[in-house]
């Protein structure tokens, strides 16, 4: 799995038209969400596109995400948050600064508004989930 420091070495070198291509493929390879978990209670406020969010915690302690959209680049945009948090325990959850991982693909200025204006709203999501486990 690339890391985010990986990937945004990469997109530094893209072109905007490679850059959409490149958040494309990483919504593809997002690990597939069942149906039944996209329901009004997993699904993120404030997104244009429909987004859901499933945290599973797992026996060891870190939390597992399940998400997808019906958006290819929201669902590259939600592989990135994965990214940052995926598979980490509720601590490093909190402590990490997602927003800043995220800064270096400077996805405010590449993609509309409307693209990225639910990224808040999943990253509280997460830590709001993280906070709750690590309670």
């Amino acid at each position: 799995m690339q890391t985010l420091t990986d990937l945004a070495d990469e997109y530094g070198f893209l072109d905007s038209d490679d850059r959409y291509r490149l958040l494309i493929d990483l919504g593809r390879d997002l690990e597939p969400m069942p149906d039944a978990l996209k329901t009004d209670a997993t699904l993120v406020r404030g997104c244009s596109a429909s987004v859901w969010v499933y945290p599973t915690p797992r026996d060891d302690g870190t939390l597992h995400f399940l998400a997808d959209s019906n958006a290819a680049i929201t669902k590259g945009i939600i592989a990135l948050v994965l990214l940052a948090v995926q598979d980490k325990v509720p601590q490093a959850i909190l402590a990490t600064d997602i927003e800043g991982e995220l800064a270096p693909f400077d996805l405010r200025n590449q993609l509309s508004s409307n693209r990225t204006q639910g990224i808040p709203n999943m990253i509280a999501l997460i830590r709001e989930t993280a906070a709750r486990q690590a309670a």
